[in-house]
């Protein structure tokens, strides 16, 4: 049998927007923004140790349920941010948006998902001494990861 690789994580989401500006602007009237580079035609966001990339150039219809998750440290603030830029929260169990392309984005607190960072990422993000919710550390547990 041929070895195959194992996935171990996700460099980067790439999203198709309209304008790059416009795609700035906006992402930063919701989330606390870092530019990390642009090319022609993209945008790079950090988020901790990976990135967004912001491609210019939409080319098809709003998908009915492609989406992304987005890890925040405060799902209720981005709830307020996204109300004070008048952006409608989908129905359903969690914070869900779609921005003005079309990209449906999910947002869940960190505290409450089994996705973790590394001690030293966490501190460089100012997040040490958040804990995990008794669920995401038994999904953890599960998985041996804990």
């Amino acid at each position: 049998m041929t070895p195959r690789a194992r996935a171990v994580g996700i460099n980067h989401v790439a999203l198709e927007v309209g304008d790059l500006e416009e795609a700035l602007s906006f992402y930063g009237r919701i989330f606390e923004i870092e530019l990390r580079g642009r090319t022609r035609g993209m945008a790079f966001i950090d988020i901790g140790d990976q990135f967004i990339a912001l491609s210019e150039g939409r080319t098809q219809q709003p998908d009915q349920a492609r989406h992304f998750g987005l890890v925040v440290d405060d799902k209720e603030a981005a709830r307020a941010a996204l109300k004070d830029a008048g952006v409608e929260i989908s129905g359903g169990r969690g914070l869900n948006f779609r921005d003005p392309w079309g990209n449906l984005v999910q947002v869940v607190e960190y505290a409450d998902v089994q996705f973790t960072k590394a001690p030293g990422v966490l501190r460089g993000m100012g997040l040490e001494g958040r804990e995990k919710h008794p669920e995401a550390l038994r999904e953890l547990s599960e998985k041996g990861l804990a």
